[in-house]
This record gives structure tokens, C-alpha cells and sequence, in this order.
């Protein structure tokens, strides 16, 4: 498989070599250039998961979803972003003015900064070091205070019973993904997420890990769906109930953020999933089918990630359009009554997999 890291060699060689720049100056140039492809490919798959959902949901009611457009509506969510963009911001006087405005950027730096931990291809990451499955939670759990500021700076009755919602619901459910993931950081044997990779070479952790690892699994796409405040687990924006939730107050740009952060949270637990059970961006590779697994290793890494990743993602979206809501006891109940329990055991069982070498 073609390591994509000579793209990162070009660049810093143009900088060093060619241009002439110091250290310092090639590195700050670096983290630009670094920064602005993020936000352009951040921004790209937030367009293109408004328009996928709206045609799976479409699919799935048996309507035609966005078509007006450009092709097959692909254009529709441009459309939708430049109206979004000369929204007016609207100034409200009984808000928390700072806090109100500070939340939704928390919300969109958490999930920018865990955007930037995904391993996109061979060679191609943005930050990758011994730590980086943590790194990734640390950073992921600082999006509930932003929704809590939210709805607490609102100074409304609503935006505050979403807010609260979430934070309980977000704070349950990350014991279970963080369970899940400590479970496949025991098979893998490495918290760096390029590590975690190489390690399913010769079989993707689903397939290598047994049972343990498709338990982790799908209490790991249950957890994550909730994580994300997506249904059937979208309590804290029933519309129903709370109008939009924690958000009701916003405008403009900064309403966009939340929903930015709302489909980039989607891709990265799909993301993170594709990367813990699925090798991330290594091939299908089948112990002994040596002329298949040649053939595999000429599909580029960035459409294996990619493709992992949207098909999870997808099932999410299934979720989301086929249950109905649950009641907030019920939520709470499911958390800490089942998954967890479950995801303690599977722990032990893992590691008891670990221990006499049962994986393949």
C-alpha cells in the first residue's frame, strides 16, 4: 500500500529547500497549512453529512429528499450554508452575553481537536503520539460544557432542560464508549492510534478479537449514538418537548456551529469505530489469501477510512430513523442498569483473551 507521508515530505522539503525558510517559520507555515486543510475537509464532510441524512431519511419515508439543487440536490446544503452565513446574530438582553457566546465555540474546537486525532491514510495524520486514544476522549468530553453553557446562559426554562438532559446523558454514556475503547486498547496493546492500526495488518480487531470485540462493538455504536445527542436518544433537542433544546436561543452562525458539531460528532464516532474494529485505513487483509489481499492493497487507504467510517455512520442514521424516542428514566436506566455492567464484564473478558493469547 502506497504510504501518502511523501505528501508531508513535498511540503516541508518546499519549505526548507526551496524557499529557504528557517525552522521556526517552516514549522509555523506548517501548522497553518496544517489547520486550514482541516477546516476545508471539516467543512466538506459537515455538507456532506446534511445531504446523506437527508436522503437516507428521505429513503426511508419513501420520499425524494433534496433535488432541486444541483444534481440529485447535492448542492442544496451550499445553498443551505450561505444562507446561514448572512444570517443575522441576535443580540439578546437577558442572556449571560460571554458565556453565550463562548459555548458554541467550545463545542466546535472539542470536535475540531478530536477531528484532527482520526488516522485519514498511511502516513496521513495530523497528530498521532503514544497517548492518542486518550487524547482523543479528553478532548471529546470538553463539547458537554459547551452545551451546558448553553443552556445555562440562555436564561431560558427550555434551553435549560435540554441542557441539563445532555449533560447527564453525555456524561453516562461516555463510561461505556470509554470502556469499549479500553477494551480494544487491551487487544491492541497501544493507546497511539497509528499503532493501533498496524496492529490489524493481518485481521481487523472485529474478526481477531472474538466475541469480546463485537460485544465492544456494538455497545460502542449504542453508546456513541447516544454520546452525539442523536436519535432515538435525542433528548436534549425533542422538538417536541423543548422546542430545539439547548440551542433554541441561537442564530446565524453561531446555531451553525452546534449543527457543524452535531454531523462532524457523527463522523468521528464513526471514525474512532473504523480505527478500533475495522483497521482504520488498512486493507481487508485474509491470512493465507495472499492474491486477494494484493488486489486490496491498490484501493488507497483515504477510501478505505473514508468508506469504514460512512458506513458506520450510516447505521447511526438507521437508528436514528427507525425508533422511537426514549423517555429520559429510560435512557438513564439502559445506561447504567446494562451497557455498563456489560462493558465492565467485557473488559474482564478481553483481558482474560489477552492474557492466554486466545486472539488470532
Amino acid at each position: 500500500m502506497q504510504d501518502l507521508s511523501f505528501i508531508t515530505h513535498w511540503i516541508d522539503n518546499l519549505f526548507r529547500v526551496v524557499l529557504g525558510c528557517p525552522d521556526w517559520l517552516t514549522v509555523t507555515l506548517e501548522c497553518v497549512l496544517l489547520g486550514v486543510a482541516l477546516l476545508l475537509v471539516y467543512a466538506v464532510l459537515a455538507l456532506f453529512y446534511i445531504w446523506f441524512e437527508r436522503k437516507v431519511c428521505a429513503a426511508f419515508q419513501c420520499r425524494l429528499g433534496p433535488n432541486r439543487v444541483g444534481p440529485f440536490g447535492v448542492l442544496q446544503p451550499f445553498a443551505d450554508m450561505f444562507k446561514m452565513l448572512i444570517k443575522e446574530l441576535i443580540s439578546l438582553n437577558h442572556v449571560d452575553k460571554f458565556l453565550f457566546a463562548l459555548a458554541p465555540f467550545l463545542v466546535i474546537v472539542a470536535s475540531m481537536m478530536a477531528f484532527a486525532v482520526l488516522p485519514w491514510g498511511n502516513g496521513l495524520q495530523a497528530v498521532d503520539f503514544n497517548i492518542g486514544i486518550f487524547f482523543l476522549l479528553a478532548v471529546s468530553s470538553i463539547g458537554v460544557l459547551g452545551i451546558l453553557l448553553a443552556g445555562w446562559s440562555s436564561n431560558n426554562k427550555f434551553t435549560l432542560i435540554g441542557a441539563l438532559r445532555s449533560g447527564a446523558q453525555m456524561v453516562s454514556y461516555e463510561i461505556s464508549i470509554s470502556l469499549s475503547v479500553i477494551t480494544m486498547v487491551v487487544l491492541s496493546g497501544t493507546m497511539s492510534v497509528q499503532g493501533i492500526v498496524h496492529a490489524q495488518d493481518h485481521c481487523w480487531f472485529i474478526f481477531s478479537g472474538h466475541i469480546p470485540a463485537i460485544i465492544a462493538f456494538l455497545v460502542y455504536v449504542i453508546a456513541g449514538t447516544a454520546e452525539t445527542n442523536r436519535g432515538p436518544f435525542d433528548l436534549p433537542e425533542a422538538e417536541s418537548e423543548l422546542t430545539a433544546g439547548y440551542h433554541t436561543e441561537y442564530s446565524g452562525m453561531h446555531f451553525g456551529f452546534f449543527y457543524l458539531a452535531e454531523y462532524l460528532n457523527l463522523f468521528i464516532v464513526g471514525g474512532v469505530a473504523a480505527l478500533l474494529f475495522f483497521g482504520g485505513w488498512m486493507p481487508l487483509h485474509i491470512p493465507g489469501w495472499d492474491g486477494f489481499n494484493h488486489v486490496m492493497n491498490y484501493i488507497p487507504s483515504v477510501i478505505w477510512f473514508l468508506g469504514k467510517a460512512v458506513v458506520i455512520t450510516f447505521v447511526m442514521i438507521w437508528f436514528k430513523w427507525t425508533f422511537p424516542r426514549l423517555r429520559i428514566d429510560q435512557l438513564l436506566s439502559f445506561e447504567w442498569k446494562y451497557l455498563m455492567p456489560i462493558s465492565l464484564v467485557n473488559l474482564v473478558l478481553m483481558t482474560l483473551v489477552v492474557v492466554f493469547g486466545l486472539y488470532i
